[in-house]
């Protein structure tokens, strides 16, 4: 009766529970944490939105009822649209597509339906963490690749495909990346897909971030490669797109095998989002685009700032192309802290909280997550405050 529990046995401390504690501790002393270290989005959603969950909610008494795990049909139908007009993919409603309590949860979900124990699994490395622990509460060992979409990446699944035992099933794919911000082409995807093809992987991708991006590159889908939805699933989410994070909307569209294994699992486990949630998700994906165009304008602006004010601090971050993300290496003077004493450093000497590298696996652990989840005024305020901190460490 002492013994954990056998799944959670298989899971590593919470590695972002020390700075979160640290972060905790600080605030109860009154000190004012400037906190990038979530992905948490700190805007409304669409005012259209907020407007249609109100009047849905005050519809009628049947919509605080159960609704149907897989989602109504009018917002599959509505995701399908999007996935029309953005990356001119026809998806079947019925078959191809099924609405989650945000991609997280069908990602782990989905893991659950299709993993038998001692699958082999291959994953980017570092990535965000459901992408290795779904798996790995399933039951499945998990195999690292590089996360960088690449020949690096490809080179390491020849690899994996010759000397893993048993045979991977499942390839992770998440482009724009949580947490280095690289982006994908969709040249790369053809050689995934064909890969895949070959060797009967299945392949998830994760495109949470496919609207928030900067340059002339445009995010790809992996559903645009012909051939595709032979081997592959994607997840989308409203979280990042329309700010809508708490309201747990995603979706995964593309192979009806797959979608046919996470329908049949979540009807067992829910009974899908609350129907007002789903109506008002409705409008934002089928109505004006104007506040997504907004919102990267916002990121960027964000981004341009970050970037400037830890350059003049003496902290050379690369600037991300795509997310709300900058995924910063560790000052030369402290990189042999590692991520998590780091980011416990920068809490307490510039009140600036950040998300340790370490957390999105163990080749995360020589740089830290920056988010851009604060107005320019408060990034300027961190970075003087971190330009202040680096300035009494190079003494």
């Amino acid at each position: 009766m002492n013994e954990e529990f056998h799944r959670i046995r298989r899971l590593p401390p919470y590695v972002f529970a020390e700075v979160n504690a640290a972060k905790k501790a600080a605030r109860a002393r009154g000190e004012d944490i400037i906190d990038l270290g979530m992905g948490n989005p700190d805007s409304n959603p669409p005012p259209h939105v907020v407007q249609k969950l109100v009047e849905a909610t005050t519809s009628s008494s049947r919509v605080h009822g159960y609704s149907v795990s897989r989602g109504i049909t009018g917002l599959r139908k509505a995701l399908t649209n999007y996935y029309q007009r953005r990356f001119n993919v026809t998806l079947d409603p019925e078959t191809e597509a099924i609405v989650t309590l945000g991609s997280k949860e069908g990602l782990a979900n989905l893991a659950s339906a299709i993993t038998s124990p001692g699958d082999t699994i291959l994953v980017p490395n570092p990535s965000y963490p459901i992408h290795q622990f779904g798996f790995i509460i399933a039951g499945a060992a998990v195999r690292s690749i590089p996360a960088t979409p690449d020949e690096r990446m490809l080179e390491a699944l020849y690899r994996a495909v010759k000397h893993s035992v048993p045979k991977p099933t499942v390839l992770i794919v998440n482009f724009p990346s949580n947490p280095t911000a690289d982006l994908a082409t969709l040249d790369f995807y053809r050689e995934l897909v064909d890969f895949a093809k070959k060797e009967s992987i299945w392949i998830l991708s994760d495109l949470a971030y496919a609207e928030i991006y900067f340059e002339d590159q445009i995010p790809p889908s992996i559903l645009e490669v012909p051939g595709a939805k032979d081997i592959a699933v994607e997840f989308t989410s409203m979280s990042k797109t329309y700010s809508m994070a708490g309201w747990r909307i995603g979706f995964a569209a593309g192979n009806p095998k797959l979608i046919a294994a996470l329908t049949r699992i979540k009807s067992y486990l829910d009974y899908g989002a609350f129907t007002p949630i789903q109506v008002a998700s409705v409008a934002a994906l089928n109505g004006p685009q104007d506040y997504v165009d907004d919102m990267r304008a916002l990121y960027k602006d964000r981004r341009d700032t970050i970037i400037k004010g830890l350059h003049a601090a003496g902290w050379n971050v690369p600037s991300p192309a795509a997310s709300m993300f900058a995924w910063a290496p560790i000052p030369e003077p402290f990189k042999h802290m590692g991520s998590v004493e780091f980011s416990k450093l920068l809490l307490k000497e510039a009140q600036v909280a950040v998300a340790p590298g370490l957390g999105f696996g163990e080749h995360g652990d020589d740089f830290v997550r920056i988010g851009m989840v604060e107005n320019t005024q408060r990034l300027r305020q961190a970075c003087r405050s971190i330009k202040t901190f680096m300035n009494k460490y190079s003494k």
